[in-house]
């Protein structure tokens, strides 16, 4: 099963530098729903899931091959838009900036609650990723974050197909 659109990323460009759009992609970058956090959910399933299907393993290890790349494509543009790109977030109640933490997975077992809980975390990262497109005013991130959502829809395919391969529907 592929979990990535076939379709090149565009080159990594900025307009200008820019901190206040750094800080936004940061939390793209390493917020509660985002590509780190992603990566290190799908790593944890894969190998709590393993033995349930190699299908399985391999998809999760497939969609955060993706992310891995999304993190990657997201830090050269922070560090273009003149940030150093660090696992920081602003996602906690102060508002303040903190370090990423692995509180932010979801670290449920049960296979069915843990794929739900995969396509909410790419159903808000694509909301935060569409947020982001409309206050960023730069032609070159918002082409990189357009290509990022069609990834992040093309997982939730994934996981709606398996899914349906133990029966379960996604409403």
């Amino acid at each position: 099963m592929e979990c990535q659109v076939n379709k090149p990323y565009p080159k990594i460009m900025v307009e200008g530098a820019n901190n206040f759009y750094a800080k936004l992609l940061m939390e793209d970058y390493s917020g509660v729903a985002s590509e780190l956090t992603s990566i290190t959910q799908y790593v944890y399933q894969k190998f709590d899931k393993f033995d349930v299907s190699n299908v399985f393993a391999d998809t999760l290890s497939k969609i955060a091959m993706v992310e891995m790349k999304h993190l990657e494509l997201l830090g050269e543009t922070i560090k273009l838009l003149g940030v150093h790109p660090k696992f920081l977030s602003s996602s906690n109640r102060c508002g303040s900036l903190s370090y990423w933490n692995s509180g932010f997975d979801n670290y449920t077992t049960d296979i069915i609650s843990m794929l739900f809980s995969d396509i909410e975390i790419e159903k808000i990262a694509i909301q935060n990723y569409l947020y982001h497109i409309s206050i960023i005013d730069d032609k070159y991130i918002k082409n990189l974050l357009y290509r990022i959502i069609e990834d992040e829809e093309k997982h939730i395919e994934c996981f709606n197909y398996l899914l349906c391969l133990i029966g379960a529907k996604n409403s």
